[in-house]
């Protein structure tokens, strides 16, 4: 947005003496002295910590503002409201722009330029040969830590070659999807490869943004943010990236994760994911993007297959109500084409076939599900909660939730199934069978269950391999897939810490380059596998074996 009040708060004499000393990125709070996410008033050069470390910034503002309003005299309080200050700060590592009375970020500058000429000090600053003196002292003094040790001692690789994610205050949830996803290579190389977006349009395109909230809807391309986050993320560097852009098109585009409350990590990965498949496919903010050729072996449109949506996965379908011959099948009264695959449902989307049977007259009825992962139960008899002097119980693994996810159920009174012989709703079964595997197939555990009023976390541990999973048995005909194509190897978990969906901390484990890291928001550290199979998952994530993997299916279940 274009801010009312640059030229009356923006009041600064450039010189070095005007500004602390050192690099921007590491001035500390005047107030808590901490050194994370520093933002400085352009009003009076005051450094304080954003809002999701301590909120002195916003502090600093809102202490101004009660000393305008405690004057004497009606008047004099309008005259000061007026040439009110300390509304304006910005950022000493992305130099955005920020109004605390507009409440947004901010694109246009003074009469003279005076935000430009910030930037321009405070790169320079960045870039002096003392914070250059002071950056290679501080690797010096990384490269001796324990984790350095850790990892010279595993091959001299570097850990920079992961880069951790800044919380941008309760984004834990964001951070922890975005380093999965960095993970799975396939999906990761398709957006690095994209060519840039110049966003914006007559002679603000290809200007360089320090902003996009508030832009408008042809100015927003969340495929463009996920772009450039990927990149830095394998980039690698000293210090953690900050993905104020492409949280800021979350907010744009998906109003439900707006704020700065916890949200769910899978909730998030699934508006993701949607969001970029319909804008790959050029339905959303005018972006344009290559189109990804079909693979031979995903859905298509024939009597065989189920019907291709808008989405470019299969629409629920009838095995008895096959389309005319010679013509295709329609979805919400449209044509479906081949062609309507993304690199999302490309790599994630496979199709369940779901078999009902009428208990009464035996009538069976089959549908076609798309799905881009799987959400499984943690079965109840794993999950009631023993006393310490108790012995412990069988450990649950993740074939358990897969057997209860596809093993034949009675439906219950409420779920009655329509039976077309019989005219009436009647008790009947229910069985998932795994009609075409994804590439890489995330499995999410239902770890968050309502009871009364309350939504309780299970915290169940459920034991999961990280090679060789073995999807066999749930395939509707694994007498037509292709050797090896159902076994899967582990590349990234996601982990919750805590005990509601509300509250809580996300943390992700990613393999890259066969090393295994742990990823805490702005924190990456090299950890060993035994590590990775005790953790509390929440969300994996398996990619199919190549013909290349030689190793051994794993033997733990």
């Amino acid at each position: 947005m274009e801010c009312p009040h640059l030229n009356s708060n923006v009041r600064i004499t450039m010189g070095s003496s005007s500004f602390p000393h050192g690099s921007p990125s590491s001035w500390c709070c005047s107030v808590c002295r901490s050194n994370k996410s520093p933002w400085v008033c352009l009003t009076c050069l005051n450094v304080h910590c954003g809002r999701y470390v301590n909120a002195h910034a916003k502090q600093h503002y809102e202490d101004s503002q009660s000393q305008v309003t405690g004057g004497a005299g009606q008047k004099r309080c309008e005259e000061q409201e007026k040439n009110a200050q300390h509304l304006v700060c910005m950022d000493c590592s992305s130099y955005s722009l920020f109004c605390y009375r507009c409440d947004d970020f901010v694109v246009n500058d003074t009469k003279l330029g005076h935000v430009q000429k910030v930037r321009e000090h405070l790169r320079s600053l960045d870039n002096s040969p003392l914070a250059v003196d002071r950056r290679t002292k501080r690797k010096l003094l990384e490269s001796n830590s324990p984790t350095s040790k850790l990892l010279k001692d595993n091959g001299g690789a570097s850990a920079l070659s992961a880069m951790g994610l800044r919380n941008l205050g309760n984004t834990c949830f964001m951070n922890a999807i975005l380093q999965s996803l960095s993970n799975i290579q396939q999906f990761s190389c398709y957006f690095m490869e994209l060519p840039a977006v110049a966003l914006g349009s007559g002679g603000e395109a290809g200007q360089l943004m320090y902003h996009t909230r508030s832009q408008g809807d042809t100015s927003v391309s969340l495929v463009e943010e996920l772009r450039k986050t990927l990149c830095y993320l394998w980039q690698g560097g000293p210090t953690a990236f900050s993905p104020d852009s492409l949280f800021y098109v979350v907010w744009k585009i998906m109003p439900s994760f707006r704020g700065y409350q916890q949200q769910d990590a899978h909730e998030f990965m699934r508006y993701l994911l949607d969001h970029l498949h319909r804008e790959l496919q050029g339905g959303l903010n005018g972006a344009k993007h290559p189109a990804l050729p079909v693979p031979p072996d995903s859905v298509t449109v024939s009597g065989d297959n189920p019907t291709l949506s808008q989405d470019g996965l299969p629409v629920p379908q009838d095995e008895g109500k096959l389309p005319e011959e010679g013509k295709l099948p329609a979805a919400g009264g449209k044509c479906c084409i081949n062609g309507s695959s993304t690199v999302v449902t490309s790599i994630f989307g496979g199709v369940l076939q779901n078999e009902v049977n009428c208990l009464i007259c035996g009538t069976e009825s089959r549908k076609f599900d798309p799905f881009l992962d799987l959400s499984l139960d943690i079965p109840s008899q794993f999950r009631h909660k023993r006393a310490k002097d108790q012995e412990p119980g069988p450990t649950c693994t993740l074939r358990d939730c897969l057997c209860s996810f596809t093993d034949l159920e009675e439906l219950d009174q409420a779920e009655l199934y329509m039976c077309h012989r019989c005219k009436k709703r009647q008790k009947s079964t229910k069985k998932f069978w795994v009609q075409k595997l994804p590439k890489v197939l995330c499995l999410h555990l239902k770890r968050f269950h309502w009871t009364s009023y309350l939504r309780n976390k299970v915290t169940t541990y459920v034991e999961f391999p990280l090679r060789g999973l073995d999807m066999r048995g749930y395939l509707l005909q694994p007498e037509e897939a292709l050797p090896d194509r159902w076994l899967y190897d582990l590349v990234a978990v996601v982990v919750h810490h805590g005990s509601g969906v509300g509250s809580g901390h996300y943390t992700a484990y990613g393999k890259r380059e066969d090393r295994w890291y742990h990823f805490n928001d702005s924190t990456v550290t090299l950890t060993e596998e035994e590590t990775v199979v005790k953790a509390k998952a929440y969300i994996l994530f398996y990619t199919e074996r190549s013909d290349k993997t030689t190793s051994e299916t794993d033997t733990r279940r």
